[in-house]
C-alpha cells in the first residue's frame, strides 16, 4: 500500500490501514483540508469535481462530494470528465477551486486528489504544504445543519471542451476534415474514450476505429501510453489501413501518436511537432521540463526562439512559461499546455493542434516525424527503500560529475557534449527515475546503465 502526498496532489492506492494508502479516512481528511483552504481564500463557496473511470472513482467522489458539502460548500460535479475539462470549468463556473479524482497514468488500484485554484491551474508548493498541515493538524470546521453545501450535477462540459477545441483560431477542422483521416483510438477503457471520438467527429474525421473507449474504468493495459504498453494499436496500424493512432491515458491529460505503419511517434515527440505548428503561426518562446527532449530546443531556435527548462510537474512549467511569456510548452510525457487555451496540460488541445499541422504538412505522420531532430531517451527506475538515502545518492552524483554541467533544481541533471542524463526522486511513485538523452540509442542507455551503476556503488559503499 502507499500514500504519496506532493506537488501532484494526493495520490493512494485503495484499500489497507489509514494512512497507508488512500483510504476512505485519508479521502475526507485530505477534501476537508482542501475545503478549508479554499473558504480561507476567497468568500467562494463553489467546487468543482470531476473523475476518470477508474473502479474507485464512484466511491472516492462521492466521499469528497459529501464532505465539501459538510464544509458548507457547494459541489457542482461533472461526473465522468477529464482534467483538463475541469481546468477549463472551474473558471467557467467561476468556482474556487477543483478536485479532479484520478491517479493519471498510476495503475488501476491507484486513485487520488488533484488540487486546483480558483483559476483552474494546479495549486503550488507552498499552498499544497498548507493543505497538508491542515489535514495532519485536522485544521477544519464543519458547517451547521443549516448552512450545509449544495450538490449540482452537470453533464455539459465535455461538449464545452469540445467547442472550445473547435473554437482556438490555430485549429482548422476544415483542413482535418479534407484530409479524410482515418484514425485509431485507444482509450484505455477510461473517459477518453467517450471524448476523443466526440472531438474527432467534430474535427470532420469519418473513420474511427475506437479500442478499449468504454468507460468500464478495468485498464486493458499499463494506462502509462508508453510504446511497450501499446501492442494492440500498433498491431490495428501495422495493416495498413489507418493514417494514425491516438492513444491518451486516463484523465487525457497525456497525449501519443502511433504512426501509420506501427511505430511509435514517441510521445516525447508529441509536444515538439505541436510546438513547430504553434511557433510557425506565433512566434515565441518555449518551455518543457528538465526530463524531455532536447528537440524542443532545436525547434524552438530554429523558429527564432528562447527555449527553457523547467523543474518536472505542471506547475513548475506553468510557473516558467508565464516568467518567460512563452506560447506553448509542456511535458516530454504527451502533455500539451497552450496558454491561449489554458494553463494545463490538454491531450484535446494538442489533438486538434497536431491533426491541424499534419492536415496541413499533406504527408503521413511518419514522414513528419522524420523532420524533426533524431534524439533517444532511455527511461529507467529504481525502487526506493528505506536504506536507500536519497539525497545523499545525488550529492555523490554531483560530486562525481562536478567537471560537467549540472542543472540541480530538480534532482541532478548532467549535460555532456550533446548528451545529459537526470536522475530526480518521482512526485507520484516510490522511485528514482533516470532519464538519458542522445542521438544514439545505445549511448543513450549506455549512459543511464553508467549512472545506475554508479548509484549502486554509492549505495555499496554506504552500507560497509
Amino acid at each position: 500500500m502507499a500514500l504519496i502526498k506532493s506537488i501532484s496532489g494526493i495520490r493512494g492506492t485503495i484499500g489497507g490501514k489509514v494512512g497507508e494508502g488512500l483510504s476512505p479516512v485519508d479521502v475526507v481528511k485530505f477534501a476537508s483540508a482542501y475545503g478549508s483552504w479554499v473558504l480561507d481564500q476567497t468568500d467562494n463557496r463553489k467546487i468543482v469535481i470531476g473523475r476518470d473511470a477508474r473502479l474507485s472513482g464512484q466511491m472516492v467522489s462521492n466521499l469528497v462530494s459529501s464532505t465539501l458539502q459538510g464544509l458548507g460548500i457547494d459541489v457542482i460535479d461533472l461526473g465522468l470528465s477529464t482534467t483538463p475539462t475541469v481546468e477549463l470549468a472551474v473558471p467557467m463556473e467561476k468556482a474556487g477551486g477543483g478536485i479532479i479524482l484520478t491517479a493519471s497514468h498510476n495503475p488501476i488500484q491507484w486513485n487520488a486528489l488533484k488540487l486546483l485554484n480558483n483559476k483552474g491551474e494546479f495549486i503550488s508548493a507552498e499552498e499544497g504544504q498548507d493543505i497538508l498541515e491542515r489535514a495532519e493538524n485536522e485544521d477544519f470546521t464543519f458547517a451547521e445543519v443549516r448552512k450545509l453545501g449544495s450538490y449540482t450535477q452537470l453533464d455539459d462540459y465535455l461538449e464545452k471542451h469540445i467547442l472550445h477545441v473547435l473554437n482556438l483560431e490555430l485549429v482548422d477542422a476544415q483542413a482535418i476534415k479534407e484530409r479524410n483521416f482515418k484514425i485509431v483510438v485507444d482509450a484505455v477503457n477510461s473517459t477518453g474514450g467517450i471524448v476523443v471520438p466526440k472531438l474527432l467527429r467534430a474535427l470532420g474525421v469519418e473513420v474511427i476505429e475506437e479500442m478499449f473507449c468504454k468507460p468500464t474504468g478495468d485498464f486493458p493495459h499499463n494506462p502509462e501510453p508508453l510504446p511497450e504498453h501499446l501492442r494492440d494499436i500498433s498491431s490495428k496500424l501495422e495493416k495498413g489501413n489507418f493514417d494514425l493512432g491516438i492513444v491518451v491515458d486516463p484523465d487525457v491529460d497525456r497525449l501519443a501518436f502511433v504512426n501509420e505503419d506501427g511505430s511509435a511517434f514517441g510521445e516525447e515527440y508529441t509536444l515538439v511537432a505541436v510546438a513547430d505548428y504553434v511557433l510557425s503561426q506565433t512566434p515565441g518562446n518555449t518551455v518543457s521540463n528538465l526530463s524531455s527532449t532536447r528537440a524542443l530546443k532545436d525547434v524552438t531556435e530554429k523558429r527564432g526562439g528562447v527555449y527553457t527548462a523547467a523543474a518536472v510537474g505542471e506547475v513548475n512549467v506553468v510557473n516558467q512559461m508565464k516568467a518567460v511569456d512563452a506560447v506553448i510548452g509542456g511535458e516530454g510525457n504527451g502533455g500539451i499546455i497552450y496558454p491561449t487555451s489554458h494553463y494545463g496540460r490538454d491531450a484535446l488541445v494538442g489533438i486538434g493542434l497536431f491533426l491541424t499541422h499534419l492536415a496541413k504538412t499533406g504527408g503521413t505522420i511518419s514522414r513528419l516525424r522524420a523532420t524533426y531532430p533524431g534524439y533517444f531517451i532511455s527511461k529507467n527506475k529504481i525502487e526506493l527503500t528505506p536504506d536507500l538515502d536519497v539525497d545523499n545518492i545525488l550529492s555523490e552524483i554531483k560530486s562525481k560529475y562536478q567537471n560537467h554541467e549540472i542543472n540541480d533544481i530538480d534532482g541532478v541533471k548532467i549535460e555532456f557534449e550533446k548528451e545529459w542524463v537526470h536522475l530526480r526522486k518521482s512526485n507520484t511513485e516510490p522511485i528514482i527515475r533516470i532519464y538519458s538523452e542522445s542521438a544514439s540509442e545505445a549511448t543513450a542507455e549506455h549512459l543511464a546503465q553508467k549512472i545506475i551503476q554508479d548509484i549502486k556503488e554509492i549505495v555499496n559503499s554506504a552500507l560497509i
